[in-house]
């Protein structure tokens, strides 16, 4: 029997899923998503059986690909553990938690920094020991409840940092989007606005904005995942408040002839057991970027692969 898996497919596989789709994980493992394509369709060559199936917009794991995805993870594993037992600088693996808000424009910075290289591959000055990453992509409660379990290093969470274990590393400044060429209703009716579901920091920031400026507003679409709110604005069902560091998303336009709001905290929260050094590089990382302008670019609508966990 000649087949094999191989390494970098397994990592593509394991990073769809981690991430929410083939676009986010293509952006942080520095592919494209072309190649991250390509990587499973390799996989489902040596299987001989499809590991993902279209589900409505979207894509979902079949059961083969949840099988494979646990061995999966155990190969990946094995072979970053042996790697590093003869890697006297790698010490281990970060797990960073985050949600999807202005997720692509700062995950792959947070990598590049923890690797001790810049993006284009350049060695970083003072960079330190290098760290291997893994990203978790999530809503805001259920990042909190592993980063308390502790399944998550570090956390990049919205909201005051009222505790000992968070760190304020800027604001996240809010941008309202609309289709092109949406227009605003009548004055008098009700603003359609497009949102996530509750809770949500970016819904709740939305909706006090509008009721301070006395605008009325009624919920016309509500998703889960930024994908499904991008796909409502698109499809011209209304505005969406978005966190996007000044990167417009494909397929949108921002628009300012609506109240501006003020920008939501983020902090950087660290579990007990992580190098104050690891979690300082991080929390500077980000410091930089919120106060300079971030050229990666936003990717497309993304492929969400619908989970149950």
């Amino acid at each position: 029997m000649n087949r094999t898996l191989d390494i970098a497919p397994l990592r593509s596989f394991v990073a769809v899923a981690d991430a929410g789709g083939f676009q986010r994980a293509a952006d942080a493992l520095h592919l494209s998503q072309g190649a991250v394509s390509q990587h499973v369709r390799r996989l489902e060559s040596a299987i001989g059986r499809p590991l993902v199936e279209r589900s409505g917009r979207g894509s979902r794991f079949t059961a083969d690909g949840e099988k494979l995805l646990g061995l999966a993870r155990g190969i990946l594993a094995l072979h970053d553990e042996g790697l590093r037992s003869f890697d006297d600088e790698a010490r281990g693996t970060i797990v960073i938690g985050s949600t999807e808000h202005a997720a692509a424009q700062l995950l792959p910075h947070l990598a590049a920094a923890l690797d001790g290289t810049a993006l284009d591959g350049t060695a970083l000055d003072g960079a330190g020991p290098r760290y291997g990453v893994r990203f978790r992509i999530d809503r805001g409660a259920r990042l909190r409840e592993s980063f308390a379990t502790g399944r998550i290093d570090l956390a990049l969470l919205i909201g005051p940092a009222d505790d000992p274990r968070a760190t304020p590393v800027g604001d996240l400044a809010l941008t309202w989007y609309a289709a092109p060429g949406w227009t605003p209703p009548r004055q008098g009716r009700p603003l359609p606005l497009v949102a996530f579901d509750h809770p949500c920091a970016l819904r709740d920031r939305a909706l006090v904005t509008l009721s301070h400026h006395a605008i009325p507003v009624a919920i016309a679409a509500e998703a889960n995942q930024l994908a499904g709110v991008q796909a409502a604005v698109s499809a011209g069902a209304g505005v969406a408040l978005l966190a996007t560091l000044g990167q417009t998303p494909e397929g949108l336009v921002p628009r300012d002839d609506l109240p501006r709001p003020k920008p939501l905290p983020l902090a950087l929260w660290t579990c007990q057991g992580v190098a104050p050094a690891v979690a300082e590089r991080v929390a500077d990382t980000l410091r930089r970027l919120l106060t300079t302008p971030v050229l990666t670019k936003v990717p497309p609508h993304d492929l969400v692969l619908a989970k149950g966990a």
